[in-house]
């Protein structure tokens, strides 16, 4: 079911918020659907980070693919370039979705300033002079995202990302003009 396009910032303005006269209006299922969203949202988000961090940084390491002389190197490091900087993007929006969810919200504050120590590290990667400090940094951010998730009931798997959405740079894709709801990077599109 597609899910229609609303500027965030008017969070009453969906239409289970819609009175009979078409009057948005404060209601109790539309809060609960609102936190029921913010967490799915947080979810999709740190579920594709932890995905792209394990796939294209913490497993190519592991293997080695990142050490001087080894195959595949260069394409390695530039996959692992932009998984950093999606990682971090996509860990940002999550933080953000979880300020929708009281309980959330209180289980992911503390977890801000480990993900900003992430900002810089997509170049390193991309460079090939990240070290095991690096890569480690990004296993312990992740690690900390999914307890506090599992702790608040919104428990995050790795979704790998598409090629599409690594090379975006875990951008959301926009209409022109028009701020939509994010939801794993995609904007949803009234139909």
């Amino acid at each position: 079911m597609p899910l229609a396009a609303c500027d965030d910032k008017d969070k009453n303005a969906s239409p289970a918020n819609a009175t009979a006269s078409g009057n948005p209006s404060a209601s109790p299922s539309g809060e609960f659907e609102k936190q029921k969203l913010s967490k799915t949202r947080f979810v999709a988000n740190a579920s594709l980070a932890a995905g792209a961090a394990y796939q294209w940084i913490v497993k190519p390491y592991r293997a080695g693919t990142f050490k001087s002389g080894a195959d595949g190197r260069k394409f390695a490091l530039v996959k692992a370039g932009l998984a950093g900087a999606f990682t971090y993007n996509r860990l940002k929006a999550a933080v953000n979705n979880a300020k929708g969810d009281p309980l959330l919200s209180k289980a992911v504050a503390p977890l801000s300033e480990g993900i900003e120590s992430l900002k810089g590290l997509s170049s390193k990667l991309a460079a090939g002079t990240a070290g095991a400090g690096e890569v480690g940094l990004f296993e312990k951010v992740i690690g900390n995202v999914k307890d506090a998730g599992k702790g608040a009931g919104a428990e995050v798997t790795d979704k790998v990302p598409s090629a599409g959405e690594l090379a975006k740079g875990g951008a959301p894709a926009q209409l022109p003009g028009r701020p939509g709801p994010q939801l794993d990077g995609r904007t949803a599109v009234a139909r």
